[in-house]
């Protein structure tokens, strides 16, 4: 567990609190991903995104929440200015469920209807569960690529990775215990498959006639394919990144020991 993540959730367990309350909300926005199909962009927005949390605020400065998001995103070589990338010809898309447990630290004072402050600016940081299945559309079908083992591992990767949440925003008391919320954040997951991009190209002839050809599509537009066995397929990045950027409108349940906060 990264230390910082530890320091704040121990500061949750140790802090004299007076003033408790639960926080519900959802959240609606777009998720993004870097990695060996977009290198350059980072607020690149591939899909939608939407999702819920349930909160509880400690203070007016700190609070712990779990969130559950549903996000898509896509990449494709077609898009890229570069004319390796576009070379290269790869594609993907997958739909990405991530549970995560998140500390948030607000730099005001924020208690809804109650403090007097009305918005806050706030970053958070947290641990994450993330489900992912890259996918691909190859002749009016589509395919999971990550059954294809497209690189010719001895055993698919699994789809599930450990992910790293962190971010910044700002959450804004339009009324009463309502609240608006705006931020953006990254996610380091512990994969490079995302995209099912990652190493270097396979011996082909060793692969099913579907993986090869899902494997090397840079030939479907020239009919000159540059996978050639052991030369580089992905970036040299050992992990591919995403971002879920948006607004989430929450309630806040103010108890009585708010008021003597």
């Amino acid at each position: 567990m990264p230390k910082v993540l530890l320091i704040i959730l121990l500061s949750f367990i140790t802090y004299q609190l007076r003033a408790q309350s639960w926080e519900v909300g959802g959240f609606a926005g777009g998720a993004g991903y870097m990695g060996d199909l977009n290198q350059t962009n980072p607020l690149k927005i591939s899909g939608n995104a939407i999702g819920g949390m349930v909160k509880y605020n400690f203070s007016g400065y700190l609070a712990a929440r779990v969130n559950y998001t549903h996000g898509n995103i896509s990449g494709a070589d077609s898009t890229s200015s570069s004319q390796q990338q576009r070379s290269r010809n790869l594609s993907f898309k997958t739909q990405l469920n991530e549970l995560s447990l998140i500390g948030e630290f607000n730099f005001l004072k924020y208690i809804p209807s109650i403090s007097p402050n009305h918005y806050t600016p706030f970053i958070y940081i947290g641990i994450g569960l993330a489900q992912f299945n890259p996918q691909a559309n190859y002749e009016g079908q589509t395919y999971n690529l990550r059954d294809l083992r497209t690189e010719g591992q001895a055993a698919p990767y699994s789809n599930m990775a450990i992910s790293i949440p962190y971010g910044a925003g700002v959450k804004y008391n339009f009324a009463g215990a309502w609240n608006i919320i705006a931020d953006i954040g990254y996610r380091n997951p512990n994969t490079d498959y995302l995209d099912d991009v990652s190493g270097t190209y396979p011996d082909k002839s060793k692969l099913s006639p579907i993986s090869a050809a899902l494997s090397d599509r840079s030939g479907e537009k020239t009919g000159t394919y540059i996978g050639t066995t052991g030369s580089q397929r992905g970036d040299l990045r050992s992990r591919d990144t995403y971002l879920f950027i948006g607004f989430t409108i929450s309630y806040t349940f103010i108890t009585p020991k708010c008021y003597y906060e």
